[in-house]
């Protein structure tokens, strides 16, 4: 019986110290990896916090920030939530301003956390520059990105151009909190409301994931089987809708209007699995938020809201975007 508990008692030990350096040394690393500072070399230290970090469409907003950057001598830092969540993301900022960073590049969150944060920044010295959403109601020195009402409104008018006849239209939303994708609803029901033969019937919301696509085009089609038309307002939900549709066979295929030029959502328009999409430029988002931060730094005037191109682009107009130089 001793020796048993003299073997217990050594296995518990062994945990014992096996949990703590493991506590220990995880501790050290995450602190190392905090305290991290950019070469003395760069002017200045710039931090550009996504929605979610490996998103296609947020890496092509990293993409044009670090080509800026590069170019002007800034040391870049790429951050985010691995998977969409508001909380994670104000974490980010907030970890950010502890960092004592020059300037920031920041998605706008709805919500009074987001501004208290961005005015705590501004107190500390460091100057925010929201992209893709704005919050204006904060301290953030400018927004650069598309104008999201407006992007709402030439999808609105491309499917009165592009259909005849009654048309009832599902909508399939990112997020219903995210302000962008409010904006890109309601300029789209603005275009419609006068086009009597046009009747939005139902929304659904996607949370800006292939699988809540799917799943939001198939609640809508099984609650409205007469849908003709979809309209998706986040970059992956034109895919999502696509597939569902597909695997409905309806006939004749509602039309579908999607949102951003990603790879995947070309391919669809090029084979003719959707109709159109609305185009806005994240590449240029990124490099022109890396500029404007710069202006505001050197003391010069920029311009408080920065909107980047948004068009809708038809299955003919698509070699025009392959040749589109990235921020020309």
């Amino acid at each position: 019986m001793t020796m048993k508990r003299s073997v217990y008692f050594l296995l518990l030990l062994l945990f014992a110290l096996n949990l703590f350096f493991m506590l220990y040394y995880g501790k050290e690393t995450f602190q190392v990896q905090e305290r991290v500072d950019p070469p003395h070399a760069y002017d200045y230290h710039f931090v550009l916090i996504s929605e979610e970090i490996d998103n296609e469409y947020w890496r092509l907003i990293e993409k044009g920030a670090r080509d800026a950057a590069k170019k002007n001598n800034v040391y870049l830092e790429y951050l985010g939530p691995k998977q969409v969540d508001n909380v994670e993301q104000l974490k980010f900022i907030d970890k950010a301003i502890a960092g004592k960073v020059d300037g920031m590049m920041v998605q706008g969150v709805a919500g009074p956390v987001f501004a208290q944060l961005v005015n705590k920044a501004f107190e500390r010295g460091i100057s925010v520059v929201t992209v893709d959403t704005d919050v204006a109601d904060s301290e953030r020195r400018a927004y650069v990105g598309s104008d999201n009402y407006q992007a709402g409104v030439i999808a609105g008018n491309a499917l009165i151009k592009d259909t005849k006849g009654k048309q009832y239209v599902g909508i399939v939303t990112g997020r219903y909190e995210a302000s962008n994708q409010q904006l890109r609803i309601k300029g789209f029901k603005d275009a419609i409301k006068q086009e009597h033969r046009i009747e939005l019937v139902d929304m659904e919301e996607s949370n800006i994931t292939k699988s809540g696509a799917l799943q939001a085009t198939y609640d809508l089609l099984r609650a409205h089987p007469y849908l003709t038309a979809f309209y998706g307002t986040s970059a992956i939900d034109a895919s999502g809708i696509a597939q569902v549709v597909n695997q409905f066979q309806l006939e004749p295929r509602p039309y579908i209007i999607g949102f951003d030029i990603l790879p995947q959502t070309l391919s669809l328009l090029e084979k003719g699995f959707i109709d159109a999409t609305v185009a806005q430029y994240p590449y240029e988002m990124g490099y022109q938020a890396v500029e404007a931060l710069l202006q505001i730094k050197q003391g010069e005037k920029s311009k408080a809201l920065q909107y980047t191109q948004t068009k809708v682009i038809h299955r003919d107009e698509i070699p025009a975007v392959h040749n589109r130089e990235p921020n020309e």
